[in-house]
């Protein structure tokens, strides 16, 4: 029956990456069992799925935000299943991770389209004094807060994190300290003076308010430039730990680990965690986050962290807030059966993933895809609370001051 074919929709036809969406089929028969299917096809070749099955109810209509899957990718009431389940197509390689562009994708068969990066929002490669950075900044004249990202130790720019947070109202700077021009065409690892400089580059930027800067981070980034900044507003540190030689350069932090403490899982991928255990009694060994010129620290821990020692080293942070008399700083998110990447909303899980360096390896990076991708959605909302209320002071992301004195 042609007047009963099944019509898919999607609401709203645009949006940021972590906005909900709802999705409804419609004009099904009664009872009528279905399966939804998602796809995308990243720029590398690599192509990812997710499905989920379905039934109609009594007027033919399927509204993925309130009914129940029954199996697929994903089962139960799960608004966001069809992303966050994606997983590589039969047939690929293992560990791949997704490659999301910051630019808006539409899909083939809907006038739907998402991205990173919201409307109004500019993208600026930056090059000047040899760093190799992006900045996002927010739609208007400015000026805004400012933050400077930092990925881990896989390295290489990556971009996403930084406009979805430009997106909210921060200008952000988006930094490749392993992978740079310097290093590149010298092979030499960049000095502690390159953070310095990027952080004075975001600050001195005339649509950016210097006196609001915060620094968020991802695993091996995130506690070490604390010690070689100026004055961050606040920080959020992923998945990281404070274990490093205090006065060592990006060299040796990286290189501070007990390789031999190297292990594997039964199916030969690579575990990290216990390369900084235990945590050291020894205060040049580790940064002292109780002495960062009162910067609020925000703490997000996967309970089943299989490549870093988060849960411990947020530990040893917080008996270190405590013995200076500073607990008041320090806010710990931590969330069992999540893994190592804790990434904006709706993100898929890749419990194990490729890893390049020297070599190039399997790592166990840990969590279930249901708890893991709870808790990116639950660690985000309450990340971008932390900065609004750290960087402007609780007012809303959305409002700018108008000129750069009123920033101070």
């Amino acid at each position: 029956d042609s007047q009963r074919s099944p019509f898919l929709s999607v609401h709203p036809s645009r949006g940021l990456m972590d906005e909900k969406f709802i999705i409804l089929v419609q004009k099904a028969l009664p009872g009528f069992q279905l399966t939804i299917h998602a796809s995308y096809h990243c720029e590398d070749g690599n192509s990812w799925e997710a499905f989920a099955h379905y039934t109609a109810d009594a007027g033919g209509t399927v509204n993925v935000s309130q009914d129940t899957s029954l199996g697929g990718t994903y089962s139960g009431v799960e608004a966001m299943g069809l992303l966050w389940s994606l997983r590589p197509v039969p047939g690929s390689k293992p560990g791949l991770r997704i490659h999301y562009h910051c630019q808006r994708r539409r899909t083939s068969r809907l006038p739907w389209s998402v991205g990173y990066m919201a409307p109004g929002v500019h993208r600026i490669p930056i090059t000047e004094e040899g760093l190799t950075a992006t900045l996002f900044l927010p739609a208007g004249p400015g000026p805004f807060p400012g933050l400077l990202d930092l990925w881990g130790g896989a390295g290489q720019l990556v971009e996403y994190r930084a406009a979805l947070l430009a997106s909210h109202g921060i200008a952000s700077l988006a930094l490749d300290y392993l992978t740079s021009k310097v290093t590149v065409e010298t092979g030499k690892t960049v000095d502690n003076q390159y953070f310095e400089t990027a952080y004075r580059v975001l600050q001195k930027h005339p649509q950016v308010c210097g006196s609001r800067i915060a620094m968020l981070g991802l695993s091996s980034a995130p506690v070490s430039p604390l010690k070689w900044l100026c004055t961050p507003r606040c920080a959020v540190c992923i998945g990281g730990s404070h274990v490093q030689p205090v006065d060592g350069s990006v060299e040796q932090v990286l290189g501070y680990m007990n390789t031999e403490k190297t292990r594997f899982s039964e199916q030969n991928e690579t575990i990290f965690r216990d390369l900084l255990l235990p945590i050291p009694t020894d205060p040049s060994l580790k940064v002292d986050v109780s002495t960062t010129n009162n910067c609020a620290l925000l703490l997000v821990v996967g309970e089943d962290d299989q490549n870093w020692p988060a849960a411990e080293s947020a530990k040893d942070m917080k008996e270190m807030m405590e013995r200076a008399g500073n607990s008041h700083l320090l806010t710990i998110l931590s969330y069992p059966k999540t893994g190592h990447r804790i990434e904006p909303p709706y993100t898929p899980h890749v419990r194990a993933g490729i890893f390049r360096t020297v070599d190039t390896l399997m790592a166990l990076w840990g969590g279930q895809t249901v708890e893991h991708s709870h808790a990116q959605e639950d660690a985000w909302k309450k990340i971008l609370v932390f900065l609004r209320e750290n960087l402007y002071d609780g007012t809303d992301t959305g409002v700018t001051t108008s000129n750069q004195d009123d920033c101070a």
